[in-house]
């Protein structure tokens, strides 16, 4: 059986007359990378807040790492890290300060402490800017110093909540490679991320939320496929290969100039294999082949827009 380490049912929570989870299920397999989008507004951080004890739904019920969320708050908390949209480092104080600091409050002796501190400058490559303020480094150094303050208390769990928001592309990828480094280890993440590309690089399973209630659920190639605009593309060597391939396949597009034929798909296995079979029995050879399917882009605006 598998084991999860988040399982919620019926999740819900309102501020006044604005329902912001409307009864939402969650189910998150320990050890993988599982991503909520959303349009802002959604609930997304809400959800994280609930799931991270920091508020109270109020209604259904929730297990978080094993434990109660209701129940037995403590727990859960001890076993969960949390890296929020906004830095949780004191500028004031140098990389090596803050680690310390994350160690005191964990209640670790001295010496664990310094070790500890030690060990994440190394892995987060902090060691030479260790000694120096937080103000002095860039906006990845901080996520970084950040993600590694959460990890002072060994985790197996961890919430990021919009974790490369404001980063280049450099340090966005540098960040993907600590996730991914971590997952291996057997840590599972709840990631929120306002980058598709983020999701789709990264999630092992994906969940859209809109207006409090999630909308889809899947992999990234299982959402892909829902969404229509998925084609195969053909090239061919001979005009001649290219005509008695779009008269096999009607609905096709033909691109004489090029000597392409895109072929509506949802991209999936099934379907390719049908297709090069029956070109195959119409003795038709094709020069080489491409799948298109939607991205998550697509995903995402089709299916809040359907939504609205």
């Amino acid at each position: 059986m598998t084991n999860l380490a988040i399982a919620a049912n019926g999740l819900r929570k309102s501020y006044g007359d604005k329902v912001v989870l409307d009864g939402i299920d969650l189910a998150v397999t320990e050890g993988t990378i599982f991503a909520l989008l959303g349009p802002n507004g959604a609930g997304k951080t809400t959800t994280v807040q609930i799931l991270s004890t920091l508020i109270a739904p109020d209604g259904g019920t929730v297990t978080v790492a094993g434990h109660d969320l209701a129940a037995r708050p403590d727990d859960v908390r001890g076993a969960i890290g949390v890296t929020g949209q906004y830095s949780a480092v004191d500028k004031l104080l140098t990389g090596e300060e803050n680690l310390l600091l994350m160690a005191d409050l964990k209640h670790l002796s001295r010496a664990e402490g310094r070790r500890k501190a030690a060990e994440l400058l190394e892995r987060f490559d902090l060691v030479e800017a260790a000694g120096k303020p937080a103000s002095t480094y860039s906006g990845g150094m901080q996520r970084r110093l950040d993600l590694a303050m959460t990890l002072v208390g060994d985790p197996r769990l961890i919430f990021l909540d919009e974790p490369t928001t404001g980063l280049d592309p450099r340090s966005r990828r540098e960040m993907w490679r600590i996730v991914r480094e971590l997952v291996a280890g057997g840590v599972t993440i709840f990631l929120t991320t306002q980058y598709l590309e983020e999701a789709d690089q990264l999630a092992d399973r994906i969940v859209l939320l809109d207006h409090g209630r999630l909308i889809a659920e899947g992999t990234a190639e299982e959402l892909k496929r829902r969404i229509p605009g998925g084609h195969i593309e053909l090239t061919f060597t001979d005009p001649h290969l290219l005509d008695e391939a779009k008269s096999l396949l009607p609905a096709a597009v033909a691109d004489p100039e090029a000597l392409t034929l895109q072929v509506p798909s949802d991209g999936g296995v099934k379907s390719i294999r049908e297709l090069l079979a029956r070109l195959d029995q119409n003795d038709i050879d094709i020069d080489s082949m491409s799948v298109h399917t939607p991205d998550l882009d697509d995903v995402f605006l089709t299916l809040t827009e359907a939504n609205r």
